[in-house]
């Protein structure tokens, strides 16, 4: 079985996406590869989640992605969420995976949160 330790979402608007991100509970370094583009970086349990500028031949940025995060305390993650940025797409519910929500970032990714 693979397990997920990399993952890359490009963005016009770093500073702000990775703010939203940071309520989620990402904690981000500020990083350069080599001569590559500056970008966000977090790192936890073996799992990397990078937050990138587009390319020069981007124009918008992939909405089309969805996303799942394990989340402590949902419940007041949610309220803190409510009072942010982030559109909650479907409220707190009980489902066949638990308790979860999805939200959307400022580029139109869903984020599906479940209790952990």
């Amino acid at each position: 079985m693979s397990k997920i330790n990399l993952l890359v979402i490009r963005t016009k608007e770093p500073e702000e996406l990775k703010r939203q991100y940071e309520l989620l509970g990402f904690v981000f370094d500020y990083h350069q590869h080599g001569n590559g583009p500056h970008h966000f970086a977090s790192e936890k349990d073996g799992f990397v989640f990078e937050i990138y500028p587009l390319t020069k031949s981007m124009e918008k940025a992939d909405g089309s992605i969805r996303l799942g995060f394990d989340i402590e305390a949902l419940k007041q993650k949610v309220t803190e969420i409510a009072n942010s940025n982030w559109k909650i797409v479907s409220p707190l519910a009980e489902t066949e995976w638990g308790l979860t929500a999805v939200v959307q970032d400022l580029d139109g990714r869903k984020v599906e949160l479940k209790n952990t």
